[in-house]
């Protein structure tokens, strides 16, 4: 008996039959199923509490499913949850879900067995609704470099060792409707190997990896790629480890962490002793909870930051071609070694160094010299400085962006800025585990201006070099990249394999041309090679400047705006005179499918439009849509599955007095070449039988 549903299962709920709400199913159904998800509902919500459940089938494709609930519960929520669960599809790796019997088959997704849920952390749940609206903020990557043989059985079993052992990678989300992390029994480990790799066809794949979107209900918050050297190189041949991962879960340094436990695993034949780390990520939510009274409040215990006057934009035409472009330099390891040197002297670190460099960059592009001026950007912080036992070792998404300023003049004397800079970053440190507040919508300041730096810290695989050499192998990193996080730019600083110091730029190409941002990593550059050959105790900033050519710095734009609350579209207008409307809805977390397709196959004569949900904002979302309730006919909410609670939740915000309340639609996963043809089908006959009714 399989533990998840057959694929093909259509859910339409109907707020007013029964007062709690009824489903029909649409479909195959094992009825087993049903019992099996009202068990974990009570898992992710243990609050809810039901005083019945009846499940009639009307004939073998067809079944209603009646819930009579508490007084205490809203049962049309669970309603919903139990709707996606139901029509949660088999993905193609499915089954790497078993269920906790033995003989258990595919499991649904997000269906599964769902053996615990854990809090969110503020990070997360910011880093959930900026994925909503932004979904390439989240994605970043880090690319080693494989010299020697790699056994792919032996490099996936050690993948599947280390997924046993970090609950991190068995975890996904689901909203009912806020949203809940899910840890199952086991993640989904899928290795893809490409030959015959080239530069161009490694940045290609990188490109391609970078772009590719993460379904964060399912348990597969890293993707592992590897891409064999070309056979011209026979000689010393080597293997890319590509690793592409949402933020949502981990971080760079938790990625470190993982690589450095899969060559341990790896070595000894993809095994790796010990259970379950603890503490886990849920318990660092706990833990966290209890400090962090929210988004924003750790600017209560320090002084905020002065608001940054906006920089002058410059002209620009849009740049030839969206998404994210990425630029790479180093110093040598002679001029990195002599930079870390100089810095000690000082008392700082290289980081503090970068930061005075981009500091003095902004006071140049801003053209305020000689004067004073006030600048700022954002500091990435590894967030492994709380005070919890064993944060150093535990996979999370921990890393945090957090709002600098500063104020220069051209007389000001370079030391001064290094310790200021320093000393800042170190009071901020205090800080790090808690979520900024992000910026108002249409405010040109706040954490996303004038750029995110970013200093590489934390474990590296290649300190077990010793045993790989033993085995013929030999591991370095070689880049690390990804999206800017939200801003117009990132500038990621690290050392490579020979302690050469390495830059790299991240930048949105539809807000910065890719000549501004060479200029502004070539700047960079330049002033930390002559630095410490060109400053002494006497240097000021004009004197700093002064080491640049005649050629502009140009100016950091801030990060995107802030999208509208509720985003949403007309894909087509009615088809007949006082039609009703059907409206697409997309879950959060979830890719989004192309509503094209839907389009194309529905047949009725409804207007169809789309709407972005965001868990927590259902008064904004049912505002945008309260005119569409109360207009001709009566409104159908549809989607995929994890759709379910939030447009349950959101019909109730709709419902008022002499509004019928919207039928809420839930077909399939949304994988699949078909799923818009299902999904267009189910919304089509529900609206058939809303005209009738």
């Amino acid at each position: 008996m399989n533990d998840g549903p057959p694929a093909g299962v259509c859910a339409v709920i109907d707020p007013e039959r029964g007062a709690h709400g009824v489903l029909e199913l649409h479909g195959p159904l094992d009825t087993a199923c049903v019992h099996r998800a009202m068990h974990r509902i009570a898992e992710i919500r243990p609050a809810a509490r039901h005083n019945g459940l009846r499940l009639l089938r009307h004939g073998p494709g067809l079944h209603s499913v009646e819930l009579s609930g508490g007084d205490q519960t809203p049962a049309p929520g669970c309603a919903g949850l139990l709707a996606d669960l139901l029509t949660a599809a088999p993905g193609p790796a499915a089954d790497a879900l078993p269920g906790p019997g033995a003989g258990t088959a595919a499991a649904g997704l997000p269906c599964g067995t769902l053996p615990r849920t854990e809090p969110l952390t503020p990070l997360q749940q910011q880093r959930l609704t900026d994925a909503l609206t932004w979904p390439d903020h989240q994605v970043e990557q880090i690319l080693w470099r494989w010299h020697g043989p790699l056994d792919t059985a032996r490099f996936e079993a050690a993948w599947q060792a280390v997924s046993a052992r970090e609950s991190v990678l068995r975890t996904a989300f689901v909203w009912d409707p806020r949203p809940r992390a899910v840890v199952f029994d086991r993640g989904i480990t899928h290795i893809d190997r490409h030959p015959h790799g080239t530069p161009a066809r490694r940045a290609a794949l990188l490109a391609r990896e970078r772009a590719r979107s993460f379904d964060l209900r399912r348990p597969a918050p890293v993707r592992v790629t590897l891409l064999d050297s070309n056979p011209a190189d026979a000689a010393a041949p080597f293997t890319d480890v590509l690793l592409t991962y949402h933020r949502a879960l981990l971080d760079s340094w938790s990625v470190r962490l993982l690589m450095r436990a899969c060559c341990r695993a790896y070595l000894a034949g993809g095994v790796l002793p010990g259970g379950e780390r603890r503490p886990a990520l849920g318990d660092f939510a706990r833990w966290i909870g209890t400090r962090n009274p929210g988004p924003g409040a750790w600017w209560r215990g320090a002084a905020r930051p002065p608001a940054v006057p906006a920089a002058p934009r410059p002209a620009r035409t849009p740049a030839a071609g969206a998404g994210t472009g990425v630029l790479r330099t180093a110093l040598s390891p002679s001029r990195s070694a002599h930079l870390a040197h100089w810095a000690a002297q000082w008392g700082v670190a290289e980081s503090s160094v970068l930061q005075a460099v981009w500091a003095m960059l902004s006071y140049r592009a801003r053209g305020a010299a000689p004067g004073p001026a006030t600048v700022g950007f954002g500091l990435d912080f590894p967030g492994r400085g709380l005070l919890l036992q064993g944060i150093e070792g535990l996979p999370g998404p921990f890393e945090n962006a957090l709002p600098l300023t500063v104020t220069l003049d051209a007389a000001l004397g370079l030391p001064a800025l290094l310790g200021e800079l320093r000393d800042r970053a170190m009071d901020m440190a205090a800080c790090e585990g808690a979520a900024a507040a992000s910026p108002a919508p249409g405010s040109s300041t706040g954490r996303r201006a004038g750029g995110l730096l970013a200093f590489d810290c934390g474990p590296r695989p290649e300190t077990a070099g010793s045993d790989l050499a033993a085995h013929g192998i030999r591991l370095e990193e070689q880049e690390a990249a990804g999206a800017p996080a939200g801003y117009a730019l990132r500038l990621r600083a690290g050392h490579d394999a020979r302690r050469a110091l390495t830059l790299t730029c991240a930048y949105d190409r539809d807000l910065l041309e890719v000549g501004a941002a060479r200029t502004l990593l070539a700047h960079t550059a330049r002033l930390l090679s002559l630095l410490p050959a060109a400053a002494g105790a006497a240097t000021t900033v004009a004197d700093v400047l002064a080491l640049l050519p005649g050629a502009a710095t140009p100016p950091v734009p801030d990060g995107p705006g802030t999208r509208d609350a509720a985003p949403w579209v007309v894909l087509r207008g009615a088809l007949a005179p006082a039609a009703a409307t059907v409206c697409l809805l997309d879950v959060p977390g979830a890719p989004r499918t192309g509503h094209d397709e839907v389009v194309r196959h529905y047949r009725g004569p409804e207007a169809l439009t789309a709407l972005s949900l965001t868990a927590g904002r259902h008064s904004d979302h049912a505002a945008a849509l309260g005119a569409l309730a109360r207009s001709h006919g009566r409104l159908v909410l549809g989607g995929y599955s994890g759709t379910g609670a939030l447009a349950c939740e959101l019909a109730r915000h709709l419902t008022r007095p002499g509004v019928r309340p919207p039928l809420v639609v839930v077909a399939g996963a949304g994988h699949g070449p078909d799923a818009p043809r299902t999904l267009a089908g189910a919304l089509q006959q529900a609206s058939a039988s809303a005209r009738r009714h």
